[in-house]
């Protein structure tokens, strides 16, 4: 008797080695006959072991691969034709069945109970319905990669229509989706139902819906089906498919119950629709207007409305009570320190709501062919929303207008977005998990914003605006240094000048952040001074890395600058220290696009000036102090950049020699003394520099004659190049700053166009320059050297430099400082300057190229997580963005606590640490 049980045991419930599925793999009446034996029959018993053979997910992954279904699709295409219709047949049947689902396999959880029952005599239409759902899922990335941007198979197979005599309909063909069918959804789905008698032949046809239309709605009626996807006791009669929310939230008050045990089944009916919407990944990104997918275009434009708003708010309320989970024993234990490298199974809860919040995304970005925004014009202005017809995801999500939805959201981002950032900051690295969906939250975040202007109010003038701006810059400061994460930091941009453009985001930048800002990060004062030196951060500290991110970050400052106010001395530093790096002849040469962020900057510097100048006296100060810098601009020709790239390189040169010099041994003595006493040098250079900022012109030009300390303001200046770089005037320059600021009142002079180098010369020095083959020439120095806005500044400077400097010499050096600061708080410029100009924020446009940028983003994403555990889209050629893999590295201190937790349970590894 004991000797039978094993066999039992394995056979029906696959335990332990599974012989049916080795079987599956090297037996001829597996896999491999999908290949080698032409037009299988549908009703070939064949086709039974796809629906009843696999127990899990990863048993259809693992079994079936992408090169059996690629080998399938060349050598035997009408079998996979087949497999495809076999398995969509038996999943509308099933559907319609009395017996779905069966009661002992309603989840996934339930998978334990079965354990005790016989497969043979009880059928588990749950598992077959799963089965069928997750063989879809493999086959079909395939069947895309393959087709590529030709739809063939595709439309021979799930989008063809039949044409069928009323009387010969056959049973099963309508699914309830297509009873319950609204008058005006279009006569695709419904044409012929009105048609009268034309011919005798065809005297009463019905054109029935494809198979591809019958499988969305099959999934939308899984989506809310009472005992797998939803509580059994809000079943009706006997209609177990019943349209209600999933949770209380966004248009219901009301919860139907508890579902965690279907949580599950839901992630994979959601994870089918996925791959189904996945088809634009295998279009490459110049095609992606031209060629939209039917998938997606079917989804966002033929689905019923009732269905439309009850999927949008059950995914929207499904991921905003993520932040708010019931207290249990699994979010309890998820809490404990490094809990997560111990138990490294997938938690139900979050692979849903996961999955909810990349559906969402890729819904509400889609906007490809018929699908695009509909374009109104108003007078000069062109504006894009969506319609009904157009995509009725972004156009319900936009009409949301209740305040307590609105809440319902903010409170629910507003909480991912705080857990996120005190998960990345624990005081034990690597202690908790990351949150997994934190990009599709931001993604979802910014569609809200840029959709719902009812919203974007709401936000604005709620107390949590400033909170949600440091999360996201938290976020991005958090992630700079990962290059796979630079496409997140780029949409954080985006999203930060989004919100910059409106005049309820600058009324909040002199409020306080409440948020408890990580030390590394904090700043001291307001908003604003978070937000300058949070993007200074962004900019300073990655060398480069995040060069596109530049434009959209400036523009957000120079859009809120005219609502800046009592910035703090750091925070001015930084707007200074940013624009001598954006001045910086070698950045400033190297490309064509570098000088309109040097525009940008002037314009914070102008807007401050011309709408709360006597409230900001330390950027005053700064402007003041850094006068030479506005100064050499408005001088600023291609010649004397190149000098001035050259006397920086010359100078890193001898450094380098005399630092070799003296590691070696050889130097004389005076260099040995003078490099013993670093920090007396550096505290000399500084105060002379501190000295000569409010001297006379003569003075100036003395403390910065190149043959007398070039190389030593070289070597005493702070930070690196790129935040602060060396600009030393030329000889001719300072006559020229001297003469500017004599003629008081008038706006500075333009330097001739006149070179003393040799044109021949200049280019070939020039041509090492610029970046991609860009080489710059004088005419494109001046084209945008003219354009610069620099006569406020050097207004400001012409008036109030001479005045400090009387300042300072009437004073002790001691009370100089509160004296300028006092006097630059009283100033007024109003009989001086000229009008303030009218207000004209930069708001984020969307082009065809940032619309494909960010589909490849949030596609980008989605493949990333496919790839674990399932490696759904792995394998397959992807054509709309280009995949590298690269081997990830732990944190040190995740990677001990992973060796820790190992040893304590490997007697192997204990003993050959013994040995």
């Amino acid at each position: 008797m004991f000797a039978k049980l094993p066999q039992k045991l394995t056979a029906p419930f696959g335990l332990l080695t599974d012989e049916a599925k080795l079987a599956f793999r090297s037996r001829p009446e597996g896999i491999s006959k999908l290949i080698t034996t032409r037009n299988i029959p549908e009703a070939d018993t064949y086709w039974d072991q796809y629906l009843t053979l696999f127990d899990t997910p990863s048993d259809v992954f693992s079994l079936i691969s992408p090169h059996d279904i690629r080998r399938a699709l060349f050598d035997a295409p009408e079998n996979v034709a087949t497999l495809i219709r076999v398995l969509t047949s038996r999943l509308f049947n099933l559907v319609s069945d009395h017996t779905f689902p069966s009661s002992s396999g309603a989840s996934v959880a339930s998978y334990a109970t079965s354990l005790i029952k016989s497969a043979a005599t009880e059928r588990n239409t749950t598992k077959e319905v799963l089965n069928a759902i997750r063989v879809l899922q493999r086959v079909l990335p395939v069947i895309f990669e393959v087709e590529g941007e030709s739809n063939v198979f595709e439309l021979e197979v799930l989008w063809k229509k039949v044409e069928v005599d009323d009387e010969e309909e056959p049973i099963g063909t309508k699914t309830p989706q297509f009873v319950i069918e609204d008058d005006d959804d279009g006569s695709e789905n419904g044409e012929g139902t009105n048609s009268t008698p034309e011919s005798k032949p065809n005297r009463k046809k019905t054109l029935l819906p494809s198979l591809g239309e019958k499988l969305f709605s099959c999934i939308n009626d899984l989506l809310f089906c009472c005992g797998f996807t939803l509580p059994i006791k809000i079943q009706v009669d006997h209609y177990k498919i019943n349209y209600v929310i999933w949770e209380r939230g966004i248009g219901t008050t009301t919860d139907p119950g508890p579902s965690t045990q279907y949580d599950s089944n839901k992630t994979e009916v959601l994870r089918l629709l996925l791959v189904l919407l996945s088809r634009q990944i295998y279009v490459s990104p110049g095609s992606l207007f031209s060629k939209p997918s039917f998938y997606t275009l079917h989804v966002v434009r033929k689905t019923p409305r009732r269905d439309v708003l009850t999927v949008l708010c059950s995914l929207l309320n499904t991921v905003i009570n993520s932040s708010t989970t019931n207290v249990t024993i699994a979010s309890m234990a998820g809490k404990v320190p490094y809990n997560h490298l111990v138990f490294k199974g997938e938690d139900p809860r979050t692979a849903l709501v996961g999955m909810c919040l990349q559906v969402l995304c890729v819904l509400l970005d889609f906007q490809s062919g018929p699908a695009r925004d509909a374009v109104s014009e108003s007078g000069d202005i062109a504006t894009s929303a969506p319609t009904a017809q157009t995509n009725a995801f972004r156009y319900f999500l936009a009409k949301l207008h209740r305040t307590q939805d609105f809440a319902f959201i903010l409170d629910g981002i507003t909480n991912i977005l705080e857990q996120q950032l005190a998960i990345a900051n624990n005081l034990l690295p690597g202690s908790r998990k990351s949150m997994p969906y934190v990009p599709e939250t931001i993604i979802l975040f910014w569609k809200m914003i840029e959709l719902n202007k009812k919203f974007r109010a709401y936000l604005l003038d709620s107390d949590k605006a400033m909170d949600i701006l440091a999360y996201l810059l938290c976020h991005g400061l958090e992630i700079k240094e990962k290059p796979q994460q630079h496409g997140l930091c780029r949409a954080l941009s985006y999203v930060i000048q989004t919100l910059s453009a409106e005049p309820a985001f600058g009324n909040k930048l002199s409020s306080s952040i409440k948020v408890s800002i990580p030390a590394k990060w904090a700043s001291p004062g307001t908003a604003a001074d978070f937000i300058i030196t949070a993007i200074y951060s962004m900019i300073a500290t990655t060398s480069g890395a995040l060069n596109s991110l530049y434009p959209a970050l400036i523009i957000a400052l120079s859009n809120a600058a005219p609502y800046f106010k009592n910035l703090s001395v750091v925070s001015s530093t930084r707007l200074i220290q940013m624009l001598k790096s954006f001045s910086n002849p070698r950045f400033l040469l190297s490309d064509e696009s570098h000088p309109r962020l040097l525009f940008f900057m002037l314009e914070v510097f102008n807007s401050v000036i011309f709408h709360h100048l006597s409230d900001n006296p330390n950027l005053l100060h700064a402007i003041i102090t850094a006068h030479k810098t506005f100064q050499e601009l408005g001088t600023f020709t291609l010649a004397q950049g190149l000098r001035e790239i050259k006397r920086v390189d010359l100078a890193k040169e001898e450094q380098a020699r005399q630092s070799e010099h003296n590691r070696k041994g050889r130097g004389t003595p005076d260099d040995d003394l003078e490099a013993g006493d670093l920090h007396a040098e550096k505290t000399r250079l500084l105060r002379n520099e501190s000295d000569a900022a409010f001297s006379t012109d003569g003075e100036v030009e003395l403390s910065h004659d190149p043959s007398n300390g070039s190389v030593e303001d070289e070597n005493g200046g702070e930070g690196p190049a790129v935040t602060r770089p060396v600009i030393s005037p030329s000889s001719e320059s300072t006559p020229r700053a001297s003469t500017s600021e004599k003629a008081r009142g008038k706006m500075r002079e333009r330097r001739s166009l006149s070179l003393e180098a040799n044109n021949s010369a200049e280019r070939i020095a020039s041509a090492g320059i610029g970046r991609n083959g860009f080489v710059p020439t004088q005419e494109w120095v001046t084209s945008w050297q003219q354009g610069l806005p620099l006569d406020t500044v050097m207004l400001v400077i012409s008036e109030l430099l001479p005045k400090i400097q009387n300042l300072q010499a009437g004073r002790q050096k001691a009370n100089t400082a509160g004296a300028i600061t006092d006097f630059l708080q009283s100033v007024t410029l109003i009989d001086v300057l000229p009008p303030a100009p009218p207000l004209y924020p930069r708001k984020f446009l969307w082009s065809d190229a940032s619309i494909v940028w960010l589909t490849s983003l949030i596609w980008g994403e989605v493949y990333v997580h496919g790839m674990s555990p399932l490696g759904i889209w792995n394998s397959t050629n992807v054509r709309l963005f280009f995949v590298k893999h690269t081997q990830t590295q732990q944190r040190q201190i995740t990677g001990t606590m992973s060796s820790v937790v190992e040893g304590l349970f490997s007697p192997t590894r204990q003993r050959s640490e013994h040995s």
